[in-house]
């Protein structure tokens, strides 16, 4: 099992990132919440890592802090919870924002999530709501333009970049060309657009 990685960041485009160790290139998927927070191309990161095993793939997820690997790890043992749905909950809304949700029954933010439907709504919050003890008390990660600030024009590439990763994360194409649109004016990295993209529906 690899727990844990440490080594250089080669390259990244939500969900996906390229880890150098020692010379050895390891692919992995993390979710927003660890994106936000990434140095930049060429300089070096720790992770802690989960290694999800199948029949046809190995993948492996990183994240920045044990809080989301493991409230990643408990969102897998939730009935009709894959990994794609687990890491569109960790880039939608952080541990402590989801654990609120949770304690609250807060129904209509779990299902603005993309794939989550009423039914899983609720079987997140009956399933959840133990293990999610403590989290809610934290602080919401900050960052991001002011709504409403003037901005100037987005360039193309970080803006395609940005509706693939949400496209990634669950959301129709119509529906993640839209969103990173309607944000992208101002933005200059694709992680800005999706923040901005993502919290419009949080």
């Amino acid at each position: 099992m690899i727990g844990r990685l440490r080594g250089e960041i080669l390259h990244k485009q939500p969900p996906w990132l390229l880890l150098d160790v020692n010379g050895v290139g390891y692919e992995l998927e993390a979710p927003m919440s660890t994106f936000y927070d990434l140095p930049a191309v060429g300089k070096q990161v720790t992770l802690v890592t989960h290694l999800a095993v199948r029949e046809d793939a190995h993948t492996l997820y990183g994240f920045l802090r044990e809080t989301d690997r493991a409230l990643f790890r408990d969102l897998l043992k939730v009935t009709g919870v894959g990994a794609r749905m687990a890491l569109a909950i960790l880039s939608g809304m952080d541990a402590h924002r989801f654990a609120q949700c949770v304690e609250q029954e807060d129904y209509a933010a779990l299902i603005r999530l993309p794939g989550i439907g009423r039914k899983t709504a609720e079987r997140l919050v009956i399933e959840m709501r133990d293990r999610v003890a403590g989290l809610a008390g934290g602080a919401a990660s900050s960052g991001g333009a002011t709504a409403g600030s003037p901005r100037p024009a987005m360039a193309e590439e970080p803006l395609n970049d940005a509706i693939e990763a949400l496209i990634a994360l669950g959301y129709r194409p119509p529906d993640a060309n839209r969103m990173a649109r309607a944000v992208a004016n101002g933005a200059k990295t694709s992680e800005e657009i999706i923040r901005a993209a993502l919290r419009g529906v949080g």
